[in-house]
C-alpha cells in the first residue's frame, strides 16, 4: 500500500517537470531612450517631470534608483551594454569607431543575436546602436544584429530653420529646440513612427515563437522638439530649471575640463545670455513627456495582444544629460547628471513595486535577460546579472558602478558615494546622502582618505588606450610630460581654458 502513494508523488513530479520545460520562454519588449537623464517622476530627478507610464511600469515591476551607464556617450555606452564590455576593455570611447569596425568584434555575439541563436525571433526600430539598429562596419559576413528591421526614428519632421537661430556650435542642425510642429499632430515624429511600427509588431508576434523587439527611441536628446500640448505640461516660469550652485566647479580638478568642454555642444552661457535656458528646460522636460506617451502605446499593445503576460519589459537611457548644472549643458562628464540613467524591468519573475537603491550597471543588462529568458550562459560578459535583485531588492551586489571616459578617467558610484579619478591623478568625492547636487568635492578631506581607499580599488585593472579609429573629441594623456592631447591639439594644465 505505501507503494501506491509513492508513484502519485513520483508521477505528479514528472508531470510538473513536463510542464515547467513546455513552459514558452518570455518575450522581451527592450525599450531605449536617447541622452535620458533622471527626470523621470519616479526618479525624482525633476519634481515637475510628468513621465505616468514610465511610473506605472515601474510599479509593476522593479525599478533601479541608482543605475548608471559605463560611458556618457551614445556610441560606447551602447556597445558595451550590447556587446557585454566595458570600453575599457574594447577602447571605445567616442562617436567612432562602431564594434563591427574592430577586428576582436567583427564576429563578437551581441545581445540580439544570443537570442536570436536561442530561437527568437528578433526585431528592431529607431536608435538601438549608435547606427541604429545596426553596429556598423562591413556585415556581409556576418550574422544581422536584428532580423527584421525597420528605418523609422530619428528627429522626423524639422522646421524650415532652427527656431534658435545661430549658436556658438555654428548653425549645426542638433543645437535646436522648441514648439514643433505647430499643428499639435505627432504622426510625423520619428518616435511616433517608432512605435507604431513596434505596435505593429508586437500585435502581430506570434504566441508559439518568443520574440524580442527593441524599440530606440531619440527624443530627449537635441533638437528637442515637442508640439504644443506637451510644452503645456510645464510651466512657462523659472519654476523648471534645476538647482545651481555659482561657482560649483570652483573646486573640481583643473583636468576635469577635457571631458565636458566642446564646441559641439550648447554653452550655458549663451544659453543664458540668449533667454534659452528655460525654453531648453522645457523643450526637454516635453520631449521626455512625449516619449513616455509613446512607452504608453507599446505598453497598452502588449496588454492588448496577450503578450503581456509572458513579457519582459526592460527600459533603459544610454546616459544622462546636463541642463546647467555643473555649469554646463551637455553630457560627456562623471557626475551623476551625466551617468545616471532610468533601468526598469517587469514582468514574469520580476517583483511588483520594488526600488532598488543599490548600484548597478547597464553592462547588467545583458546576463540579466540571459538568466531571465533561461538561455544558455555566457562566461564573456563583464556584467552581473540583476535578476537576485529582481527577486529581492535587498540582495547585496557585489561591486560598484563604473563610467569611464576616455582612458584614466573613471566613476565608481557606491550606494553613498561618488567617486571620480581622472588621468592625471586628480581626484573629485561627493557624499551623496548629504549632497545630491556634487557641490561640495571632499576628497582632499582627510576624514574620507579611507573611503577614497575604498573606492580606489574599483578602477579598472584592464584600461586600454583609445581603439584604432577613435573620433570626437578623445582625450589622451601622458603623465610623463603632463600633457593632454584634446581634440587633436596638444594641450597642458598649466595653459588657460579656451573661451
Amino acid at each position: 500500500m505505501k507503494l501506491i502513494p509513492l508513484l502519485l508523488a513520483l508521477a505528479t513530479f514528472v508531470c510538473s517537470s513536463i510542464r515547467s520545460h513546455a513552459l514558452p520562454r518570455p518575450n522581451i519588449l527592450f525599450i531605449a531612450i536617447d541622452d535620458q537623464n533622471d527626470w523621470i517622476g519616479h526618479l525624482g530627478g525633476h519634481p515637475l517631470a510628468k513621465t505616468p507610464n514610465l511610473d506605472k511600469l515601474a510599479a509593476r515591476g522593479t525599478t533601479f534608483l541608482n543605475a548608471h551607464c559605463q560611458a556618457p556617450l551614445c556610441n560606447p555606452s551602447r556597445s558595451s551594454l550590447l556587446f557585454g564590455l566595458r570600453p575599457t576593455t574594447t577602447g571605445i570611447y567616442g562617436l567612432a569607431p562602431t564594434p563591427r569596425q574592430l577586428p576582436e568584434l567583427k564576429d563578437r555575439v551581441s545581445l540580439p543575436q544570443h537570442f536570436a541563436s536561442s530561437g527568437y525571433r528578433t526585431y528592431a526600430t529607431g536608435k538601438i546602436y549608435h547606427g541604429g539598429t545596426v553596429a556598423g562596419g562591413n556585415q556581409q559576413n556576418t550574422t544581422p544584429e536584428f532580423q527584421v528591421t525597420a528605418p523609422y526614428g530619428g528627429v522626423g519632421t524639422k522646421p524650415p530653420k532652427k527656431l534658435i537661430g545661430p549658436t556658438p556650435m555654428g548653425n549645426n542642425p542638433l543645437m535646436d529646440w522648441g514648439v514643433w510642429p505647430l499643428d499639435n499632430d505627432d504622426r510625423t515624429k520619428g518616435d511616433y513612427q517608432v512605435a507604431t511600427w513596434t505596435v505593429d509588431q508586437v500585435r502581430a508576434a506570434p504566441m508559439d515563437q518568443p520574440f524580442f523587439i527593441a524599440a530606440g527611441f531619440f527624443l530627449p536628446h537635441v533638437p528637442c522638439y515637442a508640439t504644443q500640448k506637451w510644452f503645456d505640461l510645464y510651466p512657462d516660469d523659472d519654476s523648471v530649471l534645476p538647482p545651481i550652485l555659482n561657482g560649483d566647479r570652483d573646486d573640481t580638478p583643473r583636468f576635469s575640463w577635457y571631458l565636458h568642454w566642446e564646441l559641439p555642444e550648447p554653452r550655458l552661457k549663451w544659453v543664458k545670455e540668449h533667454h534659452q535656458w528655460r525654453n531648453l528646460v522645457r523643450s526637454y522636460l516635453a520631449s521626455t513627456s512625449f516619449v513616455d506617451a509613446q512607452i504608453g502605446r507599446l505598453l497598452d499593445a502588449l496588454e492588448e495582444s496577450g503578450h503581456a503576460k509572458n513579457t519582459i519589459v526592460v527600459v533603459w537611457g544610454d546616459h544622462g544629460w546636463h541642463l546647467g548644472e555643473k555649469g554646463i549643458t551637455g553630457k560627456n562628464t562623471l557626475w551623476d547628471n551625466s551617468t545616471r540613467v532610468p533601468l526598469i524591468f517587469a514582468g514574469p519573475n520580476i517583483k511588483l513595486g520594488q526600488r532598488c537603491n543599490q548600484p548597478v550597471e547597464l553592462l547588467d543588462i545583458y546576463p540579466t535577460l540571459i538568466e531571465l529568458a533561461t538561455l544558455t550562459k555566457r562566461s564573456d560578459l563583464e556584467g552581473i546579472s540583476l535578476a537576485p535583485q529582481l527577486k529581492d531588492a535587498a540582495v547585496k551586489r557585489q561591486r560598484p558602478a563604473i563610467t569611464s571616459h576616455n582612458q584614466g578617467n573613471h566613476g565608481i558610484r557606491s550606494e553613498r558615494w561618488r567617486y571620480i579619478h581622472y588621468a592625471d591623478g586628480s581626484e573629485e568625492l561627493y557624499d551623496m546622502e548629504l549632497d545630491p547636487n556634487e557641490w561640495h568635492n571632499l576628497a582632499a578631506k582627510t576624514e574620507h582618505a579611507g573611503i577614497l581607499v575604498e573606492h580606489r580599488k574599483w578602477l579598472p585593472k584592464i584600461d586600454r588606450p583609445p581603439a584604432p579609429g577613435s573620433a570626437n573629441r578623445i582625450l589622451t594623456y601622458d603623465k610623463a610630460t603632463d600633457e593632454a592631447v584634446w581634440e587633436g591639439k596638444s594641450v597642458r594644465r598649466s595653459d588657460p581654458i579656451p573661451e
